[in-house]
């Protein structure tokens, strides 16, 4: 199958190159504990050796930092390190790393005073100074309140794609060219509007593709096929993640899914099903992270995966989040969702919290809500 790609421009990223018809990386991050530097070594190895192209790390703390230098001494991967809430920390892990995602959404938590600009520059010169590439990284839950506020609340692509475009902007300002863009939605729908939008706004700028809370696999894998065969297929995307809610010593595996779904691309194997869950029961479920403070969060995605079965007619979303950082805002948009602390998960209904509850306890108080769910649609269906 010949397709014709977009004519992004070239970035490296350490070792390898994306963009300008280069081959499509594929990524994949570590679940382990930054601060466990022989795990996280371990595991980046194992999801280099699988064929990553890039394996991120979520970096959280100054004690997260300061293990990258353990870390990066002890892997030969592309390392990209996670950025979340504290862009101060650009100083203390570019150093070590061949690239920094930063989310426009979440430059606000700290010194709030500080115009969101000055915040980029940080992470910019920290970049030029480390020889690092850049990822903005625009995601469908978090994104920056201010543009959400602009725009109608139905819409959730336009803020989005706004934000991007304004960050592309202004990164553009500062002379630096060497950046990369994502949009990610938990719905594929979502996800090729808005990286189409993006792509014809500009085409000069790479696309990291993914289906943010894709969920278990084999419902996570089709959700992704589904946005990557109608954007790849168009040309569209340069390095791709398949975001799944897998055992820690399961990572790896993302890897082979994504490069499985590319080769299948390029064969003309395509088989995605556009309609996936469309008037079903739809279950969302973040990929395991070192952010993740309870491992027990992946046992209960599937937990309520099996638990939910019997509610699979009915048009409901159900997210599971496996930590505070993403979870608080990226249920909002769920009819029900569960977001999992160290000892307790806490239950809402869209952005209402409905308390939190013991590991032991959430299925049963999950299953009544559902029921409540079930009989309110029932009864104004009728």
């Amino acid at each position: 199958m010949t397709i014709e790609r977009n004519p992004t421009r070239a970035v490296r990223i350490g070792t390898i190159t994306i963009g300008d018809h280069h081959p499509i990386a594929v990524q994949s991050m570590t679940a382990t504990k930054t601060q466990d530097t022989d795990a996280t070594i371990e595991q980046a190895e194992a999801i280099r050796k699988r064929g990553a192209g890039v394996v991120r790390i979520a970096v959280d703390s100054d004690k997260d930092a300061a293990a990258l230098a353990v870390i990066r001494d002890g892997t030969t991967a592309n390392l990209a390190v996670d950025l979340q809430e504290n862009f101060r920390l650009a100083e203390k892990v570019a150093p070590y790393v061949d690239k920094i995602r930063y989310n426009p959404g979440h430059l606000y938590h700290h010194q709030r005073d500080k115009p969101w600009q000055d915040k980029v520059r940080f992470i910019i010169d920290q970049a030029a100074q480390h020889d690092c590439a850049v990822r903005i990284g625009v995601n469908c839950g978090s994104v920056d309140p201010a543009k959400k506020e602009k725009y109608d609340p139905a819409d959730s692509i336009t803020p989005m794609l706004q934000s991007a475009l304004e960050h592309c902007e202004f990164v553009d300002s500062l002379g630096f060219d060497r950046y990369v863009v994502s949009l990610k939605d938990s719905d594929p729908k979502q996800v090729v509007e808005v990286n189409r939008r993006f792509a014809q706004a500009r085409p000069d700028v790479p696309l990291h593709l993914g289906v943010t809370e894709a969920g278990m696999p084999p419902e996570g894998i089709i959700k992704t096929r589904i946005a990557f065969e109608q954007l790849i297929g168009k040309g569209i995307g340069d390095t791709v993640r398949v975001s799944l809610t897998l055992p820690n010593p399961r990572k790896p595996e993302e890897i082979e899914a994504g490069q499985s779904i590319i080769d299948d691309i390029y064969a003309g194997r395509v088989r995605s099903v556009v309609n996936f869950n469309e008037g079903g029961l739809n279950i969302i479920s973040c990929p395991s992270c070192s952010r993740v403070e309870n491992e027990a969060f992946v046992e209960l995605a599937a937990d309520v995966k099996v638990m939910t079965e019997y509610a699979k007619q009915h048009d409901i979303t159900i997210a599971v989040m496996g930590c505070r950082v993403n979870g608080p805002g990226e249920t909002d948009d769920a009819d029900l969702g569960l977001w999992c602390g160290p000892a307790k998960v806490n239950l809402k209904r869209g952005p209402e919290p409905l308390g939190a509850f013991g590991y032991d306890e959430i299925l049963g108080q999950l299953r009544t809500e559902l029921d409540k769910l079930i009989q309110q649609k029932t009864a104004s269906a009728s």
